[in-house]
């Protein structure tokens, strides 16, 4: 199998259909050998800030010399990001070689009258038997949605799980309520180790802590007053965290010393299962970390930023960044976003901010809302607004209309981040 047909296999998934529930990551990993039991995980849920946290912790570890696998989606710029080991994504020919297994054990599945995988249920198999090929000494591993029934789940090995801020999203599959959400996600505690939060909603709060008083887990949360000392500044944020040295994250964004405090607290953990992490490797994890479509800076002059914002949450953030960051810059916005999505209350808190608001429909998408139907509904609260017919031409009319000393923020969507990421680099060529 070569890496195309690997892609083409696990893309194929989809004409199975899926089935709720464990039972079909169980017996794939089964019939593969288990790997994930000889590995030990670091289990991450939430609706916002997973991704960010998950790059400082595992930035942290491989600072502190261990070897640390990724599981993350979704990816930005390539296919392989979602699987990687001290943040090398995993290599073509491995995506081939372990599609090849499981494609066989799938087969198998379906011979005997069982549910054949998912894509995703096939992508975290295979993450799990690199990881075992590479010795990772801890995976620091990412729900794909949800916790309770996400195929990541299937783990028994968790040393802390971490739950980053949690709110509304993906409703029609986990809840319409936060507590609802709150009590899937909650559904990755296992019992006896260590349950690390960001400060929540006082009733999110009390349904993590109730899972934890069930399971013997211990509960620790954020509180704001220990994170002290916050330096406000565009890509030189600093703050303490209970009485500790000076830190400085490398991510940008208000919302990013929330995350980093997260990691911090994580990391206490770690070092409270045995964990061997020291100051400077905590520090200079923080500060070297990276990660795409997070508030990033892709270009200057004028100021080129993205941020994948799509849901009230994470709105409500990057307009607070926004207003602390550049309060006096004239703004112009690219705005792209899923039709599934709560783009409605993302753009009523920032397109407003804008001097002119340019949409664009994600590509190879079947869920993405089109140009012009966005900028219908934008107009509501900006009437600047343009729909461009590509992100090439979303790109350009943003830039022509800017000056060396205003700022372009695109938004929306991680999904179509990559392409438009890769868009700018052409034209700065």
């Amino acid at each position: 199998m070569t890496y195309e047909e690997a892609r083409a296999f696990i893309n194929d998934t989809a004409k199975y259909g899926y089935v709720l529930g464990l039972d079909t990551e169980r017996e794939l990993l089964r019939r593969l050998g288990n790997p994930q039991d000889d590995l030990k995980f670091v289990h991450i849920a939430g609706t916002n800030g997973k991704g960010s946290t998950l790059a400082y912790i595992s930035t942290i570890l491989k600072e502190a010399g261990y070897k640390v696998g990724r599981y993350i989606s979704p990816t930005i710029f390539d296919y392989r990001e979602r699987i990687q080991v001290n943040e090398k994504y995993i290599t073509k020919e491995a995506v081939a070689r372990l599609a090849e297994m499981v494609e066989a054990a799938g087969q198998a599945m379906l011979a005997e009258g069982l549910h054949h995988p998912t894509a995703f249920e096939v992508e975290t198999a295979m993450a799990f038997l690199y990881f075992k090929e590479m010795n990772c000494d801890l995976v620091v591993l990412e729900c794909g949605m949800g916790g309770l029934t996400d195929a990541t789940n299937v783990v028994k090995t968790t040393v802390v799980s971490v739950f980053a801020e949690i709110g509304m999203d993906h409703m029609g599959f986990l809840g319409n309520t936060v507590e609802e959400i709150a009590g899937v996600k909650a559904g990755i505690i296992k019992p006896g180790t260590i349950a690390v939060s960001a400060a929540q909603r006082p009733e999110v709060s009390a349904v993590l802590q109730k899972t934890c008083a069930e399971k013997d887990t211990e509960y620790r949360e954020i509180r704001k007053s220990d994170i002290k000392d916050v330096r406000y500044v565009f890509e030189n944020q600093t703050f303490t965290y209970k009485e500790e040295m000076k830190l400085k994250p490398g991510l940008t964004g208000s919302w990013q010393i929330d995350n980093a405090a997260l990691a911090v607290e994580a990391v206490h953990a770690l070092r409270d299962c045995g964990w061997n992490i020291s100051d400077e490797a905590l520090r200079k994890g923080l500060t070297e970390t990276v990660w795409q479509g997070r508030f990033t800076t892709v270009s200057r002059h004028p100021l080129f930023i993205v941020d994948g914002a799509h849901n009230r949450d994470a709105a409500d953030r990057l307009k607070e960044t926004l207003e602390l960051y550049f309060p006096e810059k004239r703004k112009l916005f690219i705005a792209g976003v899923l039709a599934d999505k709560e783009y409605d209350y993302v753009m009523s808190q920032l397109t407003p901010l804008a001097d002119r608001v340019i949409t664009v429909m994600t590509p190879d998408n079947p869920r993405a809302l089109a140009a012009d139907k966005l900028a219908e509904d934008v107009k509501k609260y900006n009437p600047k607004v343009e729909a461009a017919d590509s992100i090439k031409d979303a790109v350009h009319r943003a830039r022509a209309y800017a000056g060396g000393e205003d700022m372009i923020l695109a938004f929306g969507s991680l999904s179509y981040l990559g392409d438009l990421i890769r868009e700018i680099r052409v034209q700065d060529q």
